[in-house]
């Protein structure tokens, strides 16, 4: 599996996250990187951990809510490195967030948060597909969560709606020679996690799991260089889990 002179966008990346693990996994199998950040501090370090490793990247602050934003950093991407191939829609917000439930969550609130969890992904999309294009095809991830076939009000919701608009961008983008994919994360150990959620609710889920450990960033980052790859040439459309089990089902 190579992406040696490639291209590839990663929103939502920080130190410890899945992120950060999916660009540097790809820059160790060849690629370039642009970092969609939402702080200069957050994708500075994002770059300086890439070029240590001795990988090549830069950065752009983006808005994943504004298509006008997200269209910014493609035209970046672009610009930096001649042409883009791959597209990481990460960028989520989930630490800190409220988790009022859908009949008390203030309306403006959720309406943020739906921007952010639900449409940023397709504003990324958007604006990255015409440059594929111009490269004769490329490869799209969405990350969603296992939360999605959960009751767990808006961020479920969005989730659920995130691998919605894969499986619809799958039937438009195939001709154009652009794959489109999912990966549902389970409980995956980042920095956001362990603040948001109670040590006896990991317990839990770990019990219900078949894999009783909680997931690393680089057990998500493998599953999305996967689909990414050209080992996934015939897979588009699909939600892949990487949740130890968790909602495995028929």
């Amino acid at each position: 599996m190579s992406f040696e002179g490639k291209v590839a966008i990663v929103t939502g990346v920080k130190p410890g996250n899945i992120g950060q693990a999916i660009a540097d996994a790809l820059v160790a199998k060849g690629a370039k990187i642009v970092v969609g950040a939402t702080k200069d501090e957050s994708g500075k370090a994002a770059v300086a951990a890439i070029e240590a490793a001795g990988g090549e990247a830069t950065y752009g602050i983006v808005d994943i809510a504004s298509l006008e934003s997200c269209t910014a950093l493609a035209t970046l991407a672009a610009e930096r490195f001649g042409r883009i191939d791959y597209l990481v829609n990460n960028a989520a917000l989930f630490g800190g967030m409220s988790m009022q439930s859908l009949l008390d969550i203030d309306w403006d609130e959720l309406k943020r948060l739906m921007d952010i969890n639900l449409l940023g992904s397709l504003a990324m999309t958007r604006a990255a597909v015409p440059y594929m294009e111009k490269v004769g095809g490329g490869a799209i991830v969405n990350v969603s969560s296992s939360a999605a076939w959960m009751a767990g009000g808006h961020y479920s919701a969005a989730k659920l709606g995130l691998n919605s608009i894969a499986l619809s961008l799958s039937k438009q983008l195939g001709p154009r020679n652009i794959r489109i994919n999912t990966l549902a994360p389970g409980m995956t150990d980042t920095p956001a996690f362990r603040g948001q959620t109670p040590q006896e609710y990991v317990d839990m889920l770990v019990g219900n799991q078949a894999v009783k450990r909680i997931g690393t960033p680089e057990d998500q980052a493998k599953a999305v260089l996967f689909l990414l790859s050209d080992d996934a040439s015939f897979i588009t459309g699909s939600v892949m889990s990487c949740d130890g089990g968790l909602t495995a089902r028929v």
